[in-house]
């Protein structure tokens, strides 16, 4: 379940930062509220995750699933290039999240030596 926290976490930190970019500096009300509702909804499912998951292994994968979905997002939906560096490079962080998820194993071990 904590890692389901994390994966909605991460899909909310996407929606508060393409919500930004529409908030045109926090000036267009519904907008702010809604980026404002994700940014909330994001660091709420973050904490809950973490109270079973090693704070560096979420923390680097929650930052990841924010920054290629927002990538993604300005890829297809904004028409931002799609070059095969960048590719790559959000090819790399893929491969960063996966490699962290399957080292931590279940992550309990890990949070429950924690205070």
């Amino acid at each position: 379940m904590p890692w389901v926290l994390l994966l909605l976490a991460g899909v909310f930190e996407i929606g508060w930062a393409v919500g930004l970019k529409y908030t045109h500096g926090f000036t267009k009300l519904w907008p702010s509220v809604a980026t404002v509702a994700a940014m909330v909804l994001s660091m709420g499912l973050l904490g809950l995750a973490l109270r079973h998951l090693p704070l560096g292994t979420a923390y680097a994968i929650w930052t990841g699933i924010g920054t290629v979905g927002t990538a993604i997002f300005g890829i297809v939906v904004l028409k931002e290039p799609a070059t095969a560096m960048r590719l790559a490079c959000l090819v790399m962080i893929v491969s960063g999240i996966v490699g962290l998820k399957l080292l931590s194993g279940s992550g309990a071990s890990a949070a429950a030596s924690t205070p």
